[in-house]
């Protein structure tokens, strides 16, 4: 058995709906889903804000590598398209696998460039620490610590400040 978390993100379109489409995608797996946070651009400030949440999921047959086909059939259900010339560019839908644990809470590592866990930039951003709190208040990011910890230091604390909560839209899966 394996379990996930993922970070979503939703710049482009109908924000919530790619973030309620990708839940969907997910299906019974899914176990909580995050509030949905309102946030700047990174990495790319020429773009709309956007939407965040973190799901946690679980499924007794999938690898880690399941979990990134199924993040990326819901990318490419949602009209994702990548542009090389911007890799932190405008999306209607992104799905990173952020974690992944084994049977026995063993955290997966793997270096591969297709998938490395953990998401190698996941201690930095505070639209990924900040969403997974809301689920997992007590959650360690392997290798890296608390995520309240990595919240309160740079860069994702200066960061933090410019997440707006946005309890009125919610986020449910219709599996």
């Amino acid at each position: 058995m394996t379990r996930a978390v993922l970070s979503l993100g939703s710049n482009l379109g109908d924000r919530l709906a790619h973030l309620r489409s990708a839940v969907s995608a997910f299906g019974d797996s899914v176990l909580l889903v995050s509030g949905v946070y309102e946030t700047p651009p990174w990495g790319d400030a020429d773009q709309p804000a956007y939407l965040n949440a973190v799901l946690l999921a679980e499924d007794p047959a999938a690898t880690p590598y399941d979990w990134l086909e199924r993040a990326r059939v819901a990318e490419r259900a949602a009209g994702r398209s990548r542009d090389p010339q911007r890799r932190f560019g405008p999306r209607t839908l992104d799905v990173d696998v952020v974690a992944v644990w084994a049977d026995g809470d063993e955290p997966v590592l793997s270096d591969d460039p297709e998938l490395t866990l953990p998401h190698p930039r996941a201690h930095l951003r505070a639209f990924v620490l900040r969403p997974w709190i809301d689920i997992q208040p007590y959650g360690r990011l392997p290798g890296h610590g608390w995520l309240t910890d990595l919240l309160n230091t740079p860069p994702a604390a200066d960061d933090a400040l410019d997440l707006r909560p946005r309890p009125d839209l919610a986020i449910e899966s219709t599996a």
